[in-house]
């Protein structure tokens, strides 16, 4: 069952699994242009493998056209300053409602990716997955505080993420001691895993990040098993 609903001061998009619950929760976190059907469908791919998937809207209702930058860097400015509080709220309602097995992890994309290591630094979050996180070096000068297991996935064509700025990120990962998987595929720019869009997808990449990630979180916080569900 997919609808809207409300954590701590942001509703969002919601999927639930067919088996019964509760399950673990991903926070699900979009790109830039804002909560858009693309973030709907990997959040329904969460929930088909026994995750509650919850997408914050964190535009409030406002979304950038796919390519309009202008619109997007606008909304980015109006909401982004409050987004890491938003996701913060978001996560302890989840963490208290019955619906949530207690153990909650969060993945993102762009700006999205850049909030949920945000989030991961925060939060409790049992794994922390970056998709291309847009100015995520803004935040390594915190990363002594974060604890949880991180999975990052990057294209070697991303003109939006200054140069060793990713290596740079796996080095810090290293010597604070967290555990972690930095890929970087070949041929690829930004937003390879955007389907809907031909000009960025890349379908061999997003198929591999796609299993890597799966195996990521079930690794770190597994789904109830398809015999066991009630």
């Amino acid at each position: 069952m997919n609808e809207t609903a409300q954590f701590g001061r942001v509703s969002g998009f919601i999927a639930r699994p067919a088996r019964p619950g509760p399950w673990p929760t991903l926070l699900v976190v979009q790109e830039w242009w804002g909560l858009d059907d693309q973030t709907r469908s990997i959040a329904d791919r969460f929930a088909s493998l026994g995750y509650l998937a919850f997408a914050p809207d964190l535009y409030y209702g406002e979304l950038a056209p796919l390519g309009d930058s202008e619109t997007a860097s606008a909304l980015l400015g109006k909401y982004g300053p409050g987004a890491p509080a938003e996701l913060e709220a978001a996560f302890d309602a989840l963490k208290a409602h019955p619906d949530c097995d207690g153990r909650i992890g969060s993945i993102g994309f762009c700006f999205g990716g850049r909030m949920s290591l945000a989030l991961g630094l925060r939060r409790p979050l049992l794994a922390v997955c970056i998709f291309y996180g847009g100015q995520m070096q803004l935040l390594f000068d915190q990363l002594d505080r974060l604890k949880s297991p991180v999975l990052g996935v990057f294209g070697d064509r991303d003109l939006s993420i200054p140069q060793g700025t990713v290596e740079e990120f796996d080095q810090l990962l290293d010597r604070i001691g967290v555990d972690h998987e930095i890929v970087i595929y070949p041929d690829s720019g930004h937003a390879f895993f955007r389907d809907t869009d031909p000009n960025v997808y890349r379908p061999e990449a997003s198929r591999d990040a796609w299993e890597r990630t799966r195996a990521f979180f079930a690794r770190h916080m597994p789904p109830l098993p398809l015999e066991s569900a009630g």
